[in-house]
């Protein structure tokens, strides 16, 4: 997978920008508020990366209300990738942009060097565990001097690529399809690889009803909209302590995100989904993407974007085909759609993380890779100076 020393990090973070201003190539560049690096070369091919954010700034306009942000770490021996996209606050996806990464690398002391392949199910698994203890940790240290962080969580889509096999683990509504050629009728067809955790899907609410027989009220229809317990959509993420943990289910978090009576058991898992499956040369890409997406674009029609484009820059024509579509639903025109201030914006469109991996088989079936390494960060709750 990779070795344990990473060339360069970007920062989680970017300033808002006047429309049009960019920076620098090698961290990505800024839009307004898009942030995106059209092109790079991952140890399995190509990738481009792009974010926009929706979500308004807080009382002190240092932090956003969510945070939705990307990962892509590459070296000799595989590919990583993270999608973490958070809700109530930034807290949680910037704790596991710089946590879960490390914890898969060194999970059990297992370095992923050519001597020691040490990738599995398992370590991932372990790893997304950690790293929800680290974090609620975290919310028990600042329980006294900031509650509200128990309320934070972070939906977490990784994709690992490692000895030709793709490992996929998915704990909340963040998805991931491939491109794969289908040689009998020439077309790329879309597979979806991801399992997703939205009480909106049936078999979550079933599998909630399972686990919480003597609940009636586990999953609650509320404004045409299915939620865990009346409060939250999604049934897997790291975080979201109030409904883990009952310690944090009384004063002083706010009454709105407090239950009526205790529960014994924790509400939601941090747990992932995780699959495992061996890459093929019809395999051209993946596409992994936040809810946000998906809300505007079927699995196909971003397949057909992606096979319809230049690698380059395609992950921002995704971001812009969504929000086309976000504002032909409100019958306007996507021009004035992105003059919308954040905030107000968070009604049209949600924030939208997408990272494109091209697959390249020849690279992908070698034993090791020379080139430099590789890391970056795309996007963040907090905006600061860099």
């Amino acid at each position: 997978m990779v070795s344990g020393t990473l060339m360069k990090f970007v920062k989680p973070c970017w300033k808002p920008s006047v429309e049009g201003e960019n920076s620098g190539d090698v961290s990505g560049r800024v839009d307004g508020l898009l942030w995106y690096k059209n092109s790079g070369h991952h140890v399995n091919g190509e990738f481009s990366m792009a974010i926009i954010q929706a979500n308004n700034l807080l009382e002190d306009h240092s932090q956003l209300e969510s945070g939705s942000m990307s990962s892509l770490e590459s070296g000799p021996n595989g590919t990583f990738v993270g999608i973490y996209d958070g809700h109530g606050g930034p807290e949680a996806a910037l704790f596991v942009n710089d946590h879960l990464f490390n914890n898969i690398r060194t999970i059990h002391a297992a370095e992923f060097t050519l001597e020691n392949q040490g990738m599995s199910a398992d370590v991932i698994n372990k790893a997304f565990l950690a790293t929800e203890e680290e974090f609620i940790s975290l919310v028990r240290r600042q329980w006294r001097t900031k509650p509200e962080i128990a309320s934070v969580g972070a939906c977490c889509l990784v994709g690992v690529i490692c000895s030709g096999l793709l490992y996929i683990a998915n704990a909340g509504d963040s998805r991931v399809v491939l491109g794969r050629q289908e040689k009998a009728v020439k077309e790329i067809k879309a597979v979806q690889l991801s399992i997703e955790h939205n009480a909106s899907l049936e078999s979550v609410r079933e599998e909630l009803r399972s686990l919480h027989p003597d609940d009636p009220q586990i999953v609650v229809l509320k404004h045409k909209v299915w939620r865990v317990k009346g409060l939250i959509q999604v049934s897997r993420s790291i975080g979201d302590a109030y409904l883990k943990n009952v310690e944090f289910n009384r004063e002083p978090l706010l009454p709105k995100f407090r239950l009526p009576e205790p529960f014994y058991r924790p509400i939601l898992k941090a747990e992932p989904t995780i699959s495992v499956q061996k890459l093929f040369p019809e395999d051209q890409f993946l596409i992994f993407a936040s809810d946000g997406l998906w809300e505007h674009l079927s699995n196909q029609e971003a397949v057909d974007i992606v096979q319809s484009c230049p690698h380059n820059g395609v992950a921002k024509k995704l971001v812009k085909a969504a929000l086309c579509e976000a504002a032909k639903k409100r019958e306007m025109r996507y021009s004035d759609l992105k003059k919308i201030e954040r905030g107000v914006r968070r009604h049209f469109h949600d924030d939208i993380t997408v990272i494109v991996l091209f697959l390249d088989s020849h690279l992908i079936s070698r034993s090791s890779w020379h080139g430099p390494l590789l890391s970056v960060r795309g996007g963040g709750g907090i905006f600061a100076n860099t």
